[in-house]
This record gives structure tokens, C-alpha cells and sequence, in this order.
């Protein structure tokens, strides 16, 4: 049986794709969670052996959980979902360490096959991506120098939240450091992207942090 932990804030998307797995009969969906900080905590205690997230997570967005997992229990492999079909969405995943990146309208059996390709430690990008596609694309992007790279961890966890409407009181509380940390991590972060405190938002839409809608 295929372990599979579902994280997306959407409660329907989360059904979908559980019953699809479930109907196919080699999965075992271990648990669902719809806040981006509460995945690495759901992956430590049970080590799924695939990790179905989402781009847009609220509280730490999926290209951010997904490098963390990468790094911290790489036996998890990591399928990205999304309804972004952009080539920058998928290079920022696949860099993060993500095997492979789904369309949420890809169709059901589609989506189990990636599942299992992923848990097999094989590659799955949705059409129209192609592995030719993206790398010529990643190509593009690495002759331009990205100061979001220079950010820590710490700093881009307090970057989304910031960019989400909270005070540096209950970002502390979020991520169990001080107000007086948070600032200084926010300080660091606004030098690094040359940044005023104003424009975490609008940096962070553009960014694709966050979400419009939230």
C-alpha cells in the first residue's frame, strides 16, 4: 500500500482526491490537512510515503512546505497540485524538490497514475507541460538573480504571514518566537528584497504567496 497525505485548504479538492485513491485500491490516505505550517508535523509522524499540496497553501504556501519536506525527510515524495498551468509555478516547484506537479482539473485517473509514478520515485508533469518545456524554461530563469533565494526559512514563513494580515504579535504566536524576533526577521527580509513594509502584499500576490481570495 501506497501512503498518501493529502494538504490543501480546499475540503472538496481533499475529498476528490481521497476517493480517487481509495477507489483504486493500492493507497492508504493516512490524513488531510488544510494549513501549510501543520504539514512537516504530519509528515514526521506519519512518514507518508507521497505528499499530495498544494500550491497555495494558507500560513506557508506549498513551494515553501515542499522544499522543507525535501530536506527534512526526503523518503516523502512530493506531487504538487495546482490550478496555476504556469511554467514558473512548476520550475519553483521542481527547484524546491517537488517529482512532479498536477493540474487540479487533471482528470481522476490521470491523477492516481501521478500519484504512483511519484511513489516509484518517477517524474509526472501535467500536459501541456513536458520536461523539455520546463528546463528550457529554468533556463531562462536562472541568468536572472533572485534575492527571494537569499531569504531563510524563518524569513519566508514570516514574509507569508506578514502578507495574510497578521500583526507581528500573533506571527509570533504562529511560529512560537517573540514579536521582537518576527520584527527582526521582517526588518532582514524588507533590506534583502529592498522592500517597504507597505509592499508585502502586493510582492506577495505577485509572488504567488498568496492568494487573492486568501
Amino acid at each position: 500500500m501506497i501512503r498518501v497525505l493529502l494538504a490543501d485548504d480546499h475540503p472538496l479538492i481533499r475529498e476528490g482526491v481521497r476517493a480517487a485513491l481509495q477507489a483504486d485500491g493500492r493507497f492508504e490516505v493516512v490524513g488531510d490537512v488544510g494549513e501549510g505550517l501543520r504539514v512537516a508535523e504530519l509528515v514526521e509522524r506519519l512518514a507518508p510515503h507521497v505528499l499530495v499540496l498544494d500550491v497555495m497553501m494558507p500560513g506557508l504556501n506549498g513551494i515553501e512546505v515542499c522544499r522543507q519536506v525535501a530536506r527534512r525527510w526526503p523518503a516523502t515524495k512530493v506531487l504538487m497540485l495546482s490550478m496555476h498551468a504556469n511554467e514558473a509555478y512548476v520550475v519553483e516547484a521542481l527547484r524546491a524538490g517537488a517529482l512532479g506537479y498536477a493540474l487540479k482539473d487533471t482528470a481522476a485517473d490521470d491523477l492516481v497514475r501521478a500519484v504512483r509514478l511519484i511513489a516509484s520515485g518517477a517524474r509526472y508533469l501535467s500536459p501541456p507541460f513536458s520536461d523539455h518545456v520546463v528546463e528550457t524554461y529554468a533556463a531562462r530563469l536562472s541568468e536572472l538573480a533572485d534575492p527571494y533565494e537569499t531569504l531563510t526559512e524563518r524569513e519566508r514563513e514570516v514574509l507569508q504571514l506578514a502578507a495574510e494580515g497578521n500583526g507581528n504579535a500573533d506571527i509570533g504566536k504562529r511560529l512560537h518566537i517573540s514579536p521582537r524576533t518576527v520584527e527582526i526577521h521582517k526588518s532582514n527580509l524588507l533590506r534583502k528584497l529592498n522592500l517597504a513594509n507597505v509592499d508585502i502584499v502586493r510582492y506577495a500576490l505577485r509572488r504567488g504567496l498568496v492568494a487573492l481570495d486568501g
